[in-house]
């Protein structure tokens, strides 16, 4: 277990009456929650910061909840024991849920976080003073490649690329054109009826 004989800068300790009195630890040793000599030996650390401090067990999430007499203490035990290793876990220890205590009016139902940070997501910034829209480049046309396009006869060969020792060769078959097709282009296709399954005195 390691020493918690470390220094507390007073800065942090500062505003000591804003900071709930209850902090949550988590990444708890399993055998905590079933063996009582670890569970001793969990709870002393912290009632070297309180005395009076009590303990809520959460087994199904891991965690502890400990409750102090004073912010300062729950300040101390946040800051000395977080990242503090416990038999094979190390220790995390966050604060819990921050109360107000001038809009207090003794709610026992879970009340949302007080909107601390609120970052509104901000509309688009005007454009610069004499910024343009960019005008879209009209399309190129490659008569070239239409013209190659145009001399592709149906059932001709079209080598692209001659092949090489390590690539093969493009050649584009151009498919003939049927000329039953290319009369009834206007024919919509015919659609077949499912038929409807026999009934059973049919079988």
């Amino acid at each position: 277990m390691e020493d918690l004989s470390m220094d507390v800068d007073d800065g942090q300790l500062d505003d000591l009456e804003d900071l709930p009195t209850s902090i949550i630890v988590t990444n708890m040793e399993p055998g905590v929650f079933r063996n009582l000599d670890l569970r001793n030996d969990f709870e002393s650390i912290f009632r070297n910061f309180d005395g009076d401090a009590t303990f809520q067990y959460l087994k199904s999430f891991r965690r502890v909840r400990v409750n102090f007499t004073s912010s300062q203490a729950a300040a101390e035990a946040r800051i000395q024991c977080h990242d503090l290793k416990f038999g094979e876990n190390r220790l995390a220890c966050y604060f819990a849920q921050h109360v107000d205590k001038e809009n207090n009016n003794d709610d026992p139902h879970l009340q949302p976080p007080l909107p601390y940070k609120q970052f509104l997501i901000s509309p688009p910034a005007s454009p610069p003073v004499g910024w343009e829209p960019v005008a879209e480049a009209e399309p190129t046309i490659n008569y070239d490649i239409l013209s190659a396009l145009a001399n592709l006869a149906p059932g001709e060969t079209h080598e692209l690329h001659p092949p090489s020792e390590k690539h093969p060769g493009i050649i584009v078959h151009v498919c003939e054109e049927d000329e039953e097709d290319a009369l009834n282009t206007d024919r919509a296709p015919k659609i077949t009826q499912t038929s409807r399954p026999p009934l059973p005195c049919e079988r």
